[in-house]
């Protein structure tokens, strides 16, 4: 490993540690299985000239997949294949070539690349469906699935592409991170390296669509709504203005002014069958525990590089998950995770984005440029090419606070304890317990006034939030906060950070919001990446929602019983972070996020149905007592390790 940086090369008991410093239409009808489009061109920032191909590939059931193949030229010796499945439509074919591969040291090393739309979406024939879920019976030659299409679209290409060496790799971002996974899962022999990069694994507990049962309101629609318009299942004319960055209305508003979810959908996506679906599986059934991923992946025969950003607002739990999940029959130690200060995608050169910074947050380093030229091109260089192995470790993790990669044999590494932070009264955080006599302390929860997740953002959520100053709700009557006093030494935590409530309601559901908050010492630092100062800025580091009615199960939710003192127990995502001597940790706990998350009627209903009278105020209470304590657990460090 070679990461740029200062410093040194030590060893502890975590492992090797380095601290260093719209739609466009398909040409003509298909004359024949393969259209040779024959454009031969310079890709951009690349020595090597490509030729490009078009082709409908043959499914096992008839059904043609529209693909893109790119060959280098004039090279003697045959390349490896690295190939991209996608539901958002694969370019026109100069502008793929413009940019092919992950990153510019796939072109300039001659790979063969390979685009495809998965089925049913824009030139490729047959039915598309959200997620598509994975067959019924494997043992069916007949049954197909995201995992057949990748199968038989490797098997073609091996038996119908000139100069490839028969290797194949696999990668993706977010969608097409998911149709990575897929193709993994039951893997043609011949795909021998993957990367699926921020896929989601399960949509109802911690990915795009829902976290823990509460429904993500603000993506969803925005993403149904680009897709639905692209598809031409709804009017441009109404979805686009709200869409588009320069005409969009300030999501809080507009979410407001649109009603509940029935209002909401029959107004924008009354002939869209993923909302529709969406709408009718407001627990969690077979409809989407077939769509969970971690459920297919016995027996993993690829090599596999695992990507994730610490503030990834749509997909983050399922690459931490998904790499568990394959680890637990990695007996060839071919499964690696990575995890940079990154937003959705933004270690991809496609960005733009070095990685050296994030809203406010400076790394100190260009991590994403890190990433791509010593973790990703090796990887795939290594298994695909014979290069040398590049030795990477079992886990490269970004500690934030204290900028710095950390070559890990495992995640998480090994906590040396889990501290409780208690939640005391008069707003105290306290690594001491509650004192007797405590009580509880008191809010008010009115749907109609929902707590903001951001100042002001567009419909389509940017990911800004993710890093966003929290003073702007600290001072609201629903939302608690929870403060300790100035660290005397540095503290770090990494893993998942536990939440235990107890709480109280006059309703009969409730949605909990726990945030985990650094906040700056005043008056004593600047931001290196914006030049602003850090001023008692309340930087959240995670932040995760818990829809109490699911608190047994997320099959057969159960309703409150209204004054009764509950415990729920959950967690916020991972994280690898140093709060710095001086500064303080702030917890927030509130009952709405808006519109990150639908508002929860605080009625026991099936709120995708709900009626307007069905929401009420509710009045909650979160216990300090003895044996009703309310705290997060911190798996803490040892500083001298990190």
């Amino acid at each position: 490993m070679k990461l740029s940086g200062r410093g040194r090369s030590l060893s502890c008991g975590h492992g090797r540690l380095r601290l260093p410093k719209g739609r466009w239409q398909s040409p003509s009808p298909w004359l024949s299985l393969v259209l040779v489009a024959s454009v031969c061109c310079m890709a951009k920032a690349a020595r090597t000239q490509y030729s490009a191909t078009e082709a409908m590939i043959p499914m096992r059931d008839g059904v043609k997949l529209y693909t893109q193949i790119f060959k280098p030229l004039g090279l003697a010796e045959d390349r490896p294949i690295l190939m991209t499945r996608t539901p958002y439509s694969v370019p026109p074919l100069a502008q793929t070539l413009a940019n092919p591969g992950p990153s510019r040291l796939f072109s300039e090393a001659g790979y063969l690349f390979v685009y495809q739309d998965v089925r049913g979406q824009f030139r490729s024939e047959g039915e598309w469906e959200v997620l598509m879920p994975s067959r019924q019976d494997p043992s069916d030659p007949a049954a197909v699935d995201e995992s057949t299409d990748a199968y038989d679209t490797v098997e073609w290409l091996l038996e119908n592409v000139e100069g490839h060496n028969g290797r194949v790799g696999m990668w993706g971002i977010s969608y097409d991170g998911w149709q990575t996974v897929m193709a993994m899962a039951d893997a043609h022999p011949a795909l021998v390296a993957v990367s699926p990069q921020a896929s989601p694994a399960d949509m109802f507990l911690g990915d795009d669509l829902h976290h823990n049962g509460a429904f993500r309101l603000s993506y969803t629609f925005g993403w149904m709504a680009f897709m639905a318009v692209r598809r031409g299942e709804a009017d441009p004319a109404l979805i686009g203005p709200i869409l588009n960055p320069g005409t969009s209305p300030d999501c809080y508003g507009f979410f407001l002014g649109e009603g509940t979810l029935p209002e909401l959908g029959g107004k924008y996506f009354g002939k869209v069958q993923g909302w529709q679906d969406f709408m009718a599986h407001g627990n969690y059934d077979e409809f989407w525990e077939r769509r969970n991923n971690l459920r297919v992946l016995d027996d993993v025969r690829p090599a596999v590089l695992h990507v994730a950003g610490w503030f990834d607002a749509e997909d983050f739990r399922g690459p931490i998950d998904l790499y568990h999940r394959v680890e637990e029959n990695d007996d060839a130690d071919q499964n690696f995770l990575v995890v940079g200060p990154w937003r959705h995608g933004g270690w991809s050169e496609r960005t733009g984005d070095d990685g050296a910074s994030l809203g406010d947050l400076d790394f100190d380093e260009p991590t994403s440029e890190q990433f791509r030229d010593q973790i990703e091109f090796p990887f795939f260089e290594h298994h695909l090419r014979d290069e040398s192995d590049p030795l990477l470790p079992e886990v490269m993790a970004f500690e934030t606070g204290g900028n710095r990669w950390h070559e890990l044999d495992e995640w998480p590494p090994e906590s040396e304890e889990l501290r409780p932070l208690f939640l005391r009264r008069e707003g105290i955080a306290s690594f001491e317990p509650p004192a007797p006599g405590e009580g509880f302390t008191p809010f008010t929860s009115d749907p109609a006034n929902p707590v903001p997740y951001t100042r002001r953002a567009p419909v389509m959520p940017e990911p800004g939030y993710m890093v966003e100053d929290q003073r702007f709700v600290s001072d609201r009557d629903d939302v608690l906060t929870f403060l300790t006093e100035p660290l005397e030494e540095d503290l770090v935590i990494a893993g998942r950070v536990e939440v235990e409530l107890t709480f109280a309601t006059t309703g009969s559901d409730a949605d909990w919001i726990v945030k985990l908050i650094d906040v700056s010492p005043p008056g004593s630092e600047v931001s290196a990446a914006t030049g602003s100062p850090m001023n008692g800025t309340q930087t959240i580091l995670a932040g995760e929602i818990f829809r109490a009615k699911f608190r047994d199960s997320f099959s057969e939710p159960s309703p409150l019983e209204p004054g009764k003192k509950t415990e729920l127990k959950f967690f916020l995502p991972d994280r690898f972070h140093r709060f710095r001597a001086g500064h303080r940790i702030l917890v927030q706990v509130h009952s709405t996020w808006f519109p990150l998350y639908d508002v929860n009627p605080q009625t026991f209903t099936d709120i995708y149905s709900a009626s307007k009278d069905q929401f009420q105020v509710a009045d909650h209470q979160v216990f300090h007592e003895e044996g009703a304590e309310s705290l997060l657990r911190l798996p803490v460090c040892a500083v001298d390790d990190f």
